[in-house]
């Protein structure tokens, strides 16, 4: 497995933009799929966007156009950045790796609110 450290998340308003970073103890070169998920109060943990290790991104339909998912292998970063930001993405966002078997990040909270 990889351990995984999210930051970069906070408080902003509506409209407001974030950038989240998630950090690899080892090389995210060959890690076939990195993502990150969201969970807000009371609801399911969801799939927010993942990225192949050849570039090929996915995006849940609520975040399409607002947020990108980006990977830095020099780094072992992976980013997240959150654009156009509503009250509804308020959540906390968790790294996720697959290797070997699934790697979770301890997860960092956004707010969006006026």
């Amino acid at each position: 497995q990889v351990q995984l450290v999210e930051s970069g998340g906070g408080l902003v308003q509506p409209g407001g933009s974030l950038r989240l970073s998630c950090a690899a103890s080892r090389s995210i070169f060959s890690i076939p799929v990195m993502a990150w998920y969201r969970q807000a109060p009371g609801k399911e943990r969801e799939l927010v966007t993942r990225i192949t290790s050849g570039g090929a991104t996915n995006y849940a339909d609520s975040v399409k156009g607002r947020f990108t998912i980006s990977r830095d292998n020099a780094k072992n970063t992976v980013y997240l950045q959150m654009n156009s930001l509503k009250p509804e993405d308020t959540a906390v966002y968790y790294c996720y790796a697959l290797w070997g078997g699934p790697s979770w990040g301890q997860g960092t909270q956004v707010t969006v609110s006026s």
